[in-house]
Order: C-alpha cells, then sequence, then structure tokens
C-alpha cells in the first residue's frame, strides 16, 4: 500500500468535535498569562549556571563516544521548509549509531512503515535534532547540526546488520553537542519498572 502524504494544515478538514464539544481555543486559553519576550522568559527562567554552558561542544568526546556505543535509541526531530516539525524514534542494537568522525555520525535507516517523513523534512530542511537514551540509565546526549540523506557510501558496509546492508541513511554534521540535564527522567520515573505498562496497557501492580 502506498502511502499517501497528508494535506497542508492549511487545507486540512477541520475537526468537527473535541473533549469540549462547543468550545473553541479562545474559550479553552480565558485567563491565560502568555509570554511575549525572550527578556520575559529569561526573567522567569534565571540565568543559567555557567557549566550549563561550558558543557556544550562541537565535536565529539570521549564521554559522548561512550554514551553512543551504549545507546540502542534516539529520537530525531525534524522540520520541513514551512516550520512543521516532527520527531521520530530511531533504534537497533546498541550502538547503531555509526560514528565517522568526530563531527559527524550516521544512522542506518532500519525496515519501517516507509512514510519517510523525517526524510522529506530533510529534503527541505537540513536542521536536525537527536535525543540519545539508554534504558536504565539517566544519561541524556542531545545533538544538534544539520543532515543529508545518502542512498549509498562505502561505510554503508559497517552497517549491514543480519545480511541486510541499508538502503538510506541520515548523516548528520554536528554542530552541538552535550549531555542533558536528567531531571525529566528522574521525575517521571520512566526508568522505574514500578511505573510501566504491561504489554495490555494496563498499568503495572
Amino acid at each position: 500500500m502506498s502511502y499517501v502524504a497528508s494535506p497542508p494544515a492549511s487545507q486540512a478538514a477541520v475537526p468537527t468535535a473535541s473533549p469540549a464539544a462547543g468550545r473553541t481555543a479562545l474559550d479553552s486559553l480565558a485567563g491565560a498569562v502568555p509570554v511575549r519576550s525572550a527578556d520575559e522568559l529569561r526573567g522567569i527562567l534565571g540565568v543559567p549556571h555557567p557549566i550549563v554552558i561550558d558543557k556544550v561542544h562541537d565535536r565529539l568526546i570521549d564521554e559522548d563516544l561512550d554514551l553512543l556505543a551504549r545507546s540502542p535509541l534516539c529520537a530525531l526531530s525534524t522540520c520541513d521548509a514551512a516550520g512543521n516539525c516532527d520527531v521520530s524514534p530511531r533504534g537497533d542494537a546498541a550502538g547503531f549509531t555509526h560514528v565517522l568522525d568526530d563531527r559527524t555520525l550516521v544512522l542506518p535507516d532500519r525496515p519501517g512503515n516507509r512514510r519517510g517523513d523525517s526524510f522529506h523534512n530533510v529534503l527541505s530542511n537540513p536542521h536536525v535534532g537527536l535525543l540519545y537514551l539508554i534504558p536504565g540509565v539517566m544519561d541524556v546526549l542531545r545533538v544538534n547540526g544539520r543532515a543529508q540523506l545518502l542512498r549509498d557510501a562505502p561505510f554503508f558496509d559497517a552497517m549491514t546488520v543480519k545480511g541486510r546492508r541499508p538502503e538510506l541513511a541520515l548523516v548528520v554534521e554536528i554542530e552541538e553537542i552535550f549531555r542533558h540535564c536528567p531531571a525529566s527522567l528522574r521525575r517521571s520515573g520512566v526508568w522505574s519498572p514500578e511505573t510501566w505498562e504491561r504489554a495490555t496497557g494496563t498499568a503495572s501492580d
């Protein structure tokens, strides 16, 4: 079955019902106070500690390589030319991301749903973000950079899994990379088995 792209937001059908039927967005946001400037936002957030700024770098270091070698999962964030955003999970055995050099990562494409939303976005807007996770570990690696889509390269051989060589790969030129604060993982309890749902969708005992 071929994939048919969804119509642009301006052409998409307007929902006829919602959890609060008859209410408009303005009704739902009555009394809300928006943030209207970067200065206002900074006044609320406060000034980040210098160590948070200093840990940002533009090439892989040993600690980054160690995390990449242990990570089986990342979230890939992309955006099309019109600013419509998308986030897609990417995963395989730990270390699935191929390190080409200290400024370049390669994500092999594995069989999936064939939509290719992220790839279509990259063709019109090369800016991407990656968020690497390791189950049970509080380390989070953030990578921002520019990507291009390849259909072949000599290093594709190194990404062959179970005799299957990838037909596509996303090459990411790193612009900034840093370890992200793990506070959200701690608060969510995402790595705590007691918070997990069973395969049936019911909460664990």
